[in-house]
């Protein structure tokens, strides 16, 4: 392949633009001179030709994984390993890349292609693809296995509510409960582990809110696809140049998106002193607002939020948990099985904060009932009905 790759760059008029017509033409006419003494399959052939113009065009091998829809993580360790999850199982991929400059590059583009800066003064970036899939990129020195590549894919089509009702993630009762407290503008915060599916929940929820409001939406790296909102404004945290400046955080968005009249907040994840700014939107008559979260339970998420609170500033633990328990109505807790598949585990109210505690309660739970050809079977069960009830009443509920 590298050899063919130097005779198609032998033979361009680098002093021009090729357009993507002539550079087939050029990469099949030396493929023919290639193949004149040795047969190759019509198939083969056209492999090799879809892959050289990857590597010009494209993000090289990297680009048929992109295309493939069923891969929902690729994962390159360096030169020597390349390795994807298809259908809920991680397994090795048979190709390479030519070398490590290729890899290199490829980091690079990826990086300029949404302004950022990877190198080896800033070898960790996170960027996105233009389809919108996350992508993780660390380089030597930190790497030490050469580049890192990690690319978590979205769906080319948005994943609507119903969809998951049918791949059996929710049950279609507590999909209709959800609906009318996204309508009712309860705050609603998505915990769960990594890979759970917070984004693609959060992305689902977001088709219940009415076209009528305005939605401001805070990421780190734009991920969140709101489906037919009109009046959606969306903004992207900025970080620093290769001269430490021009760094915009989340938390001054968060501040600047306050003043930009929405009726709901919309942050993709929290992850640190930008947790206050969220809880203080919530408080503030922004009712109605979305954020996600790691974490392993709804309990371990209340631990992390009350820890971030307290990254950005100082203040006694129980004004924290008060903020937390007048900000956030309930918890969405999602998690993978260990088939794989990912399901709403609880459904929560936080009621109030009393005797040093924020008190909560499981609205609905998941109930394993049995495993049916490899397949975790079982379905969110409801425990207990909703207490604070105003927001569904004044929504006409």
């Amino acid at each position: 392949m590298e050899r063919l790759q130097e005779q198609i760059m032998e033979r361009m008029d680098l002093s021009r633009e090729i357009e993507d017509g002539e550079l087939v033409e050029l990469i099949y006419q030396v493929l023919e001179e290639y193949t004149k003494d040795r047969y190759l399959p019509l198939k083969t052939k056209m492999e090799f030709g879809k892959d050289l113009f990857n590597s010009f065009r494209k993000l090289d091998i990297l680009q048929e994984l992109l295309e493939d829809d069923g891969i929902t993580e690729i994962m390159i360790n360096g030169l020597e390993n390349i390795f994807v999850e298809k259908e809920g199982r991680i397994r090795q991929h048979e190709k390479r890349f030519a070398s490590k400059k290729k890899l290199e590059d490829i980091a690079q583009q990826i990086a300029s292609g949404c302004n950022r800066t990877v190198n080896e003064a800033d070898p960790i970036v996170d960027a996105r693809l233009p389809d919108g899939s996350r992508v993780n990129l660390v380089l030597p020195p930190v790497a030490l296995n050469g580049p890192i590549i990690t690319i978590r894919k979205f769906p080319q089509e948005g994943i609507t509510m119903q969809r998951l009702v049918s791949w059996g993630s929710i049950t279609q009762e507590a999909a209709e409960f959800l609906k009318k407290l996204v309508k009712a503008k309860y705050n609603m915060f998505i915990s769960g582990g990594t890979g759970s599916g917070k984004t693609t929940f959060l992305n689902a929820l977001s088709q219940f809110i009415p076209e009528d409001e305005r939605i401001i939406t805070i990421e780190d790296n734009a991920e969140l696809r709101l489906q037919s909102l009109p009046n959606l404004v969306s903004l992207e945290a900025r970080n620093a140049n290769m001269e430490g400046e021009g760094e915009i955080t989340i938390r001054e968005l968060i501040r600047t998106a306050l003043r930009m009249r929405p009726d709901r907040v919309v942050v993709g994840e929290v992850r640190g002193a930008e947790t206050i700014d969220m809880l203080q939107a919530m408080n503030t008559g922004h009712d109605g607002s979305l954020s996600t979260g790691h974490s392993n339970s709804p309990k371990d998420m209340i631990s992390r939020l009350e820890t971030m609170v307290l990254m950005g500033m100082e203040i006694p633990i129980e004004a924290v948990q008060r903020q937390i328990a007048s900000g956030i109505d309930i918890i969405i807790h999602l998690g993978r099985l260990r088939d794989k598949s990912r399901k709403v585990l609880e459904i929560l109210e936080i009621t109030g904060y009393e005797n040093g505690e924020i008190q909560m309660h499981t609205l609905y739970g998941f109930e394993e009932t049995g495993k049916k050809h490899g397949k975790v079977r079982g379905c969110l069960v409801k425990k207990d009905e909703l207490q604070k009830k105003e927001k569904l009443l004044a929504a006409g509920f």
